[in-house]
């Protein structure tokens, strides 16, 4: 049987937390650490150069999760971005209004992000700049509506 021994983290959560909030002033919120988590919340218009200084100089090296929510008077992106060398989970949250949900796209980051950006597109309307092929994945390209918006009516006609 075969013993792995995980290595120490690199660094610490509140470590991680502090050098992205310090790179990014007035651009990132520490919402909370907890062991192994940091919850940010990010502007859309730092949102990729805050993705890419996670990947580039913070070992993040995998994103698991794209997940609009619909709060009604806004829409917020939620994405879970993982560093295996610091043992760490970042949740981000990203903030769009409602009459344009539009944010940078990981995909060319994170190349998993692309079939979870393309069902946020689908479903909720969220539309991610710079993606490389953003198209419905569920539903029929002529299928004019979002369904899982709070505001679509069921039964509503094509």
């Amino acid at each position: 049987m075969k013993v792995i021994i995980y290595d120490k983290p690199d660094r610490s959560e509140d470590d991680v937390a502090r050098a992205i909030e310090s790179k990014f002033p007035g651009a990132v919120e520490v919402l909370k650490t907890a062991p192994r988590r940091i919850f940010l919340r990010v502007t859309r218009e730092s949102f990729l150069d805050v993705c890419t200084y996670m990947k580039d100089e913070l070992s993040f090296e995998h994103n698991s999760c794209v997940s609009p929510v619909d709060y009604i008077e806004h829409f917020t992106v939620v994405y879970h971005i993982s560093s295996w060398a610091n043992h760490i989970m970042a949740e981000v949250q990203v903030d769009l209004p409602r009459d344009d949900p539009t944010v940078d796209s990981i995909t060319p980051l994170w190349g998993g992000a692309d079939w979870h950006e393309r069902e946020a597109f689908d479903l909720m309307g969220v539309v991610f700049k710079g993606h490389p092929d953003l198209r419905r994945i569920m539903l029929p390209e002529e299928f004019k509506f979002h369904p899982l918006r709070k505001d679509f009516q069921v039964g509503r006609r094509v």
